[in-house]
């Protein structure tokens, strides 16, 4: 299917001018359990906050689901988290489309009650929302999710089945989707101690690693955007339930906010090598592409630096402001090495990138201020 190509990311390569929109990375891990973004959704308001600094926010899924909620956006940009990473590092431009045809792919493993819950919500926000939804793909067989944890408590997880997940995806692919939601069906355990935890906003999304596995997988093998959505069956009320989770308790699924997210998804556009650090070959495509060299800020929590798209564009020299979001890793700009803003806050964070995007030097925003010589 043609796409028209958008014009929000056109505009933001604009560089070089005070108030031109400067691109910001805004990374916050999956399943490590951070106080803001470990939840339903619950970074929104920072993303929200910080596209309106930047003027064009790139983040990944982790930051926007959540499940019955969402928010839209142009300055918004959903970028799958392993796309992310190749972004960082080079090897992927984006380019805005006005929208996506999103091919739902659903897990043989789902129960037919629930599947039709979730074939209700696509055909939901077709109504309603007016997103090209379709074709839909059950795998031939069921995909096997089994979930765990690593040593330092953030969530994992196993796909049984990678065959039947990338069968399914070519042939939506070969049928035109050029995006594709994923619903996979997760194992539950309603009285865990894990999800009591979580519930009561002390613990780590246990569902979260496994979901980047499948995601990471399918985007990488097709080059398209995708986004995951577990299917579970409703929790009992939980009139103490935290905020932050309360999210995932208004429906029977967490398809909505995937289906929006990647109905405005940038495509993904493989790049040369030699293209990686050069700006006007990252741009080549009639202005309309955005590259890392076009990027001017890296925002994430300041415990968990040590990712791939992080790193890359620490090595290119692009300001990274490290947020205090506590999580179960301690991965610091001390231990690392790496130079870096710290801010106390996402708002904190959004006034630091505003600055950034003025020409300010923040340093010259803190007290005291050091003399010359």
């Amino acid at each position: 299917m043609s796409r028209e190509p958008g014009l929000a990311l056109a505009a933001a390569g604009a560089a070089g001018s005070p108030g031109a929109p400067l691109p910001t990375l805004l990374v916050i891990p999956t399943g490590i359990g951070c106080e803001v973004g470990g939840f339903a959704g619950d970074a929104l308001p920072s993303a929200r906050l910080l596209a309106a600094a930047s003027g064009c926010l790139i983040t990944h899924p982790n930051v926007m689901n959540g499940a019955a909620l969402y928010w839209s956006d142009p300055r918004l940009h959903y970028v799958e988290g392993s796309a992310l990473d190749r972004f960082a590092a080079g090897e992927l431009a984006l380019r805005p489309v006005r929208r996506q045809r999103v091919g739902l792919l659903l897990d043989a493993g789902i129960e037919a009650e629930l599947r039709h819950r979730h074939l209700q919500v696509a055909d939901g926000c077709r109504a309603s929302l007016g997103l090209s939804i379709g074709p839909v793909q059950v795998t031939d067989e069921p995909l096997e999710i089994t979930l765990t944890s690593g040593a330092s408590g953030a969530s994992w997880g196993r796909l049984g089945r990678p065959g039947a997940l990338l069968r399914a995806g070519r042939r939506l692919q070969a049928a035109g989707a050029t995006a594709i939601a994923v619903v996979a069906r997760f194992p539950e355990d309603p009285a865990s101690e894990a999800l009591a935890a979580y519930r009561q906003g002390s613990g780590v999304d246990a569902l979260a690693g496994a979901e980047a596995v499948i995601s990471h997988l399918l985007s990488r093998e097709l080059g398209i955007p995708c986004a995951h959505a577990p299917a579970l069956s409703p929790l009992p009320l939980n009139p103490a339930l935290d905020p932050r989770a309360a999210g995932e308790e208004l429906g029977y699924t967490f398809l909505a906010c995937v289906l929006v997210g990647l109905s405005r998804a940038p495509d993904l556009v493989p790049l040369a090598p030699a293209s990686s650090l050069e700006r006007p070959l990252a741009r080549s495509s009639g202005g309309d592409l955005l590259g890392v060299a076009d990027v001017g800020a890296v925002v994430a929590p300041a415990g968990a630096l040590g990712g791939a798209a992080v790193l890359a564009c620490a090595e290119r020299g692009i300001p990274l402001i490290a947020v205090h979001n506590p999580c179960v890793l301690n991965v610091s700009a001390e231990a690392l090495g790496l130079e870096v803003l710290p801010a106390g806050s996402y708002a904190e964070a959004a006034g630091l990138v505003l600055a950034l995007r003025e020409g300010l030097d923040p340093a010259a925003l803190r007290r005291p201020l050091a003399r010359l010589v």
